[in-house]
């Protein structure tokens, strides 16, 4: 175990190398980030009605893609978990439709999926829901594994049907965590809606796409920023809302809407939001007679000019950028994530101050930093690494924060009472306790930030997924899916180590 989490030190230090990530080298791009700002202001918010639908149309895209999502994880959690799959092969398939969409990135789908269906909202919507089954589905199935059985067996015994046992037994107790799952992946897909912006998905993002595209920065920067509000506010209002549900409500007033007013309100969002995106649904009744030469054109697989050398050099670029992002946010983590522990910070005002740190930088869009980041510095990898290592953060942070304050106070009151000063009782009872499920959350920052290095190339990032991107432009989708199944591979490299080292750290 310490030999592999040396080897990931010394991989993200041999990566900062590769991207020059030199503090003489930022000092140079000063310069330039200068000229840039001078460039962005004043902010453009001319046309506010356009601005006003452009942010309308975003939310509704991703609301229908994030039901999507919920909708298609039901069949797929109930065959993987494992007191509610009917057979061992329906929980493999289950388990595998999970991992295979979590490590296709959104951005080959919507590729993909535009070459197939009407320009429109439809592949955007398809995008975001068939990726987001990957960690709505998988979350759905860790819900089901954990319910009491008891109310399940109950009705089976009294002769009760299967549907009868789900709809009665499990779906009232995984009710709230489904709830609260399906309000976290919603704030993921509108920060994933900035992306798909790039390749036709209507909305914000194809504004900013665009306004960067003319060299507009004034209009590109104002869009970035209503993408930036818009992220915090869904944040704050999603934060609030899983509270209430998984709490059953705190207050009378909490109470009363997490009752009937709020199950209206839902479905009275999610119909405008349908209306709002206006799907072409006829689509659906010809996309059979492309889907067999759509297929087709992924064979046989090929990497186009390039050569494997070439490949593998642009795969350790994308390495490098995932590796060099995830130690930039372990450090700025340990940091803030600490200080945002009640057990750890030495008052309240410092740990709310790292909170709302936290809160802030969770609500960035990776893309939107780095695009900034390199368009005023001009550095490519060594800016999306450092986009990355700012996005991870967010969440690596809290994740920390949370772990320290579910620790055994038994071994910090003793070292208290021994003498020891604040720095020893962190270094020696506190962060020892939480480094477990730490290490466990670095992974899966890792895991992400694999995908993310791989969709950052359409800004300019380069490695692998600047190839991928380029052979779509030029609707070499052979060459497209060849990328693809590597980026899934590496994905599956990671999450395979992942799962292995939690394993270990459980034992």
């Amino acid at each position: 175990m310490t030999v592999i989490l040396a080897a990931l030190v010394l991989a993200a230090l041999g990566s900062f190398q590769l991207l020059d990530f030199s503090g003489t080298r930022l000092s140079r791009t000063i310069p330039a980030a200068e000229r840039f700002f001078a460039r962005m202001v004043p902010l453009d918010f001319s046309r506010p009605e356009e601005l006003v639908w452009l942010t309308v149309l975003t939310l509704s895209i991703v609301i229908c893609g994030t039901l999507l999502s919920a909708v298609l994880s039901v069949p797929v959690a109930y065959w993987a978990a494992r007191n509610t799959s009917p057979h061992p092969a329906f929980r493999w398939l289950g388990r595998s439709i999970t991992v295979l969409a979590r490590a296709f990135p959104e951005l080959i789908l919507i590729i993909i999926l535009a070459t197939m269906f009407s320009l429109g909202s439809l592949p955007g919507i398809l995008a975001l829901g068939l990726h987001s089954v990957g960690m709505v589905g998988k979350l759905f199935a860790d819900a089901i594994e954990q319910i009491d059985e008891g109310p399940r067996l109950a009705i089976r015994a009294a002769g009760g049907t299967k549907a009868q046992e789900f709809v009665s037994g499990v779906l009232p107790q995984v009710a709230p965590s489904w709830v609260a799952t399906v309000l976290h992946r919603q704030d993921i897909n509108l920060r994933a809606s900035a992306i798909l912006g790039y390749v036709g998905m209507p909305g914000l993002g194809y504004e900013l796409s665009a306004s960067i595209q003319r060299l507009y920065y004034q209009r590109a920067m104002a869009v970035a920023l209503i993408i930036f509000l818009l992220c915090v506010a869904m944040e704050v209002l999603s934060s609030t809302i899983r509270r209430m549900v998984l709490r059953g409500g705190a207050t009378r007033e909490q109470r009363r809407w997490t009752g009937p007013a709020l199950g209206w309100t839902v479905a009275a969002v999610i119909c405008a939001a349908v209306v709002v995106a206006a799907p072409i649904w006829s689509d659906f009744l010809t996309v059979w007679t492309v889907l067999p030469q759509r297929l087709a054109s992924f064979f046989p697989l090929s990497i186009g000019e390039y050569t494997w050398p070439q490949i593998l050099e642009m795969l350790g670029q994308t390495l490098a950028i995932a590796f060099a992002g995830t130690f930039i946010g372990v450090f700025l983590s340990v940091l803030i994530g600490s200080y945002a522990a009640h057990n750890v910070a030495p008052g309240e005002g410092i740990r709310r101050g790292a909170r709302l740190v936290l809160l802030v930088v969770r609500g960035i869009p990776e893309l939107i930093l780095a695009i900034v980041l390199i368009l005023v510095t001009g550095l490519g990898g060594a800016a999306a690494a450092l986009a990355l290592g700012i996005g991870t953060v967010g969440l690596l942070g809290k994740l920390l924060a949370d772990s320290i304050e579910e620790v055994d106070p038994g071994p910090e009151r003793a070292l208290r009472a021994a003498g020891a000063s604040r720095p020893q009782t962190y270094a020696s009872a506190t962060f020892p306790q939480a480094a477990p499920a730490f290490a466990g959350h670095i992974f899966y920052a890792l895991d992400g930030n694999i995908r993310a290095a791989t969709v950052l190339a359409v800004v300019g990032a380069g490695g692998l997924g600047q190839v991928m991107f380029e052979a779509a432009q030029l609707s070499r989708y052979n060459v497209v899916f060849t990328m693809a199944l590597l980026v899934i591979a590496m994905v599956l490299l990671v999450e395979a180590l992942a799962m292995w080292i939690r394993k270990a750290l459980a034992e």
